[in-house]
């Protein structure tokens, strides 16, 4: 074993009796909130420095509650067959069909042939594509299935290893940034949305109009898609490709074979589970079981009945399961977990209330500090968990300092649907296809400065002189 391997493996614990130790009392009430703390760092550690598999590291949550009992164990374990996992699940089962069928290829001919190979419009299609669906869509349904699709395209061009790809790394971290970026548009980009509306109707004492939303976030909204395509395009040439001439990728179009059985059949079965998911308002009512997660795993278990026309059967078990990205599932799945360490164990209460004792006023150092606190909590953990708990701790502040709370929950929200460094809530699944954790941490870590720093001004100016964000 190298000794770098091993240095990076004992620091991951170390750091977890460091927190649990040292952490200072005044802020983190509990050694289980101290605790969770050093969870968070230690897996955090791991994927940027990947001493073991990354999908490994996603099990500490488990490993560390059952040694120390945090929280009741059912928690944590609950956070490994959610419905988001069971639609990752579903959705990389009915993926696997392209490679065998031969539609992934047909896939990446059509998308470069109407989309062209120039990096920069790629990089434009697929954050615009992101963005649009995620603001009327579950960001995570968006980003599953808009994913497998890109990563289809980039291995028939030669892009298929992700990490040795600078083409395919971009790409996948885009689609991450836009989904993430898309939900902060209306309120039904994401449940976090519609948590932190079920407070603000709660203050107001009737229904909050999503139209409001709308209007109040179109220009912080315009401003973030300007510092994320910039910051997207920053080092991208105008000349940069992803191979092949146009002319090339027009005959490789007209030389593919007529769409056969099998082609067909898989394309269906992922084209009715994503309409489906994307529509779930027009049968909610008729069919309230049916959720997104449950369309996926049920077009997943139909694929698996069908058979081409010799009589061989399409999926088989033994062949499937050797290609579903584990991975990815078992990351995601141990960003939630770790989530709920924080939550359960009044480390996010323990940091509000802190907060809270800091003697603001409600000007632009509490924005700063909801904005900043807001974003670093929902790289930790899932945005919706940030803003059960933030949403009500900002309320709480602000209502203490006898002012209107509506424009700080708004600003609460930016930092609710932002986040860009760790591999935990939608950020795992470009992970799981092979986007390198550092990567998207060194990435990361500068546009949320940028952020931080762009937004905490912006939506104090807004706090300051735009009368309407303050209201309903």
């Amino acid at each position: 074993m190298k000794k770098s391997r091993v240095i990076n493996i004992l620091i991951g614990p170390l750091l977890l009796v460091l927190c649990a130790t040292l952490l200072p009392d005044f802020i983190f009430s509990s050694f289980g909130s101290k605790a969770a703390v050093g969870t968070v760092l230690w897996m955090a550690y791991w994927w940027l420095t990947a001493p073991v598999d990354y999908a490994i590291t996603g099990f500490l949550p488990i490993a560390v509650n059952a040694i120390l009992q945090i929280t009741d164990m059912s928690t944590i374990i609950s956070n490994y067959a959610s419905e988001t996992i069971l639609l990752l699940l579903g959705a990389s089962i009915l993926t696997v069909s392209w490679e065998k069928t031969g539609l992934d290829k047909r896939i990446a001919i059509t998308f470069l042939r109407f989309i062209g190979n120039n990096f920069r419009t790629q990089l434009l299609f697929w954050f615009m594509l992101s963005f649009l669906l995620s603001a009327i869509l579950p960001n995570a349904v968006v980003c599953a299935t808009i994913t497998p699709i890109a990563v289809a395209m980039l291995s028939n061009i030669g892009h298929g290893d992700v990490k040795k790809s600078k083409y395919a790394s971009k790409i996948l971290i885009t689609i991450a940034y836009a989904t993430g970026l898309g939900g902060l548009a209306s309120p039904l980009g994401g449940a976090m949305n519609l948590v932190t509306v079920d407070y603000i109707q709660q203050i107001i004492g009737e229904e909050y109009m999503y139209s409001s939303w709308v209007i109040r976030f179109l220009p912080i909204v315009l401003v973030l898609l300007v510092i994320n395509i910039i910051f997207m395009l920053r080092d991208v040439k105008k000349t940069d490709s992803l191979g092949g001439s146009k002319e090339y990728l027009i005959e490789q179009y007209k030389s593919l074979n007529k769409m056969n059985f099998e082609e067909k059949i898989s394309l269906s079965l992922f084209v009715i589970a994503t309409v489906l998911s994307f529509t779930r308002q027009f049968y909610e009512d008729l069919l309230p079981g049916l959720k997104p997660a449950y369309v996926f795993i049920i077009c997943a278990i139909i694929s698996f009945l069908i058979t081409n026309k010799n009589g061989e059967r399409l999926m088989l078990w033994k062949n499937v399961q050797t290609k579903i990205i584990w991975e990815m599932i078992y990351i995601f799945a141990g960003g939630l977990a770790v989530g709920s360490l924080i939550n359960s164990s009044g480390a996010a209460e323990d940091l509000g209330a802190y907060i809270s004792t800091l003697n603001l006023d409600g000007g632009y150092i509490t924005v700063l500090i909801i904005i900043t606190v807001t974003i670093l909590l929902s790289d930790v953990t899932s945005n919706t968990a940030t803003a059960a708990v933030a949403i009500p701790i900002v309320i709480s502040i602000i209502e203490g300092l006898g002012k209107n709370p509506i424009p700080y929950i708004y600003i609460a929200s930016v930092g609710v649907n932002l986040s860009y460094m760790l591999p935990t809530s939608i950020r795992a699944i470009p992970i799981g296809y092979g986007l390198q954790p550092k990567y998207m941490f060194k990435e990361g870590w500068k546009i949320t400065v940028v952020i931080i720093a762009v937004m905490s001004v912006f939506c104090y100016l807004l706090l300051k002189y735009w009368n309407a964000f303050s209201g309903v």
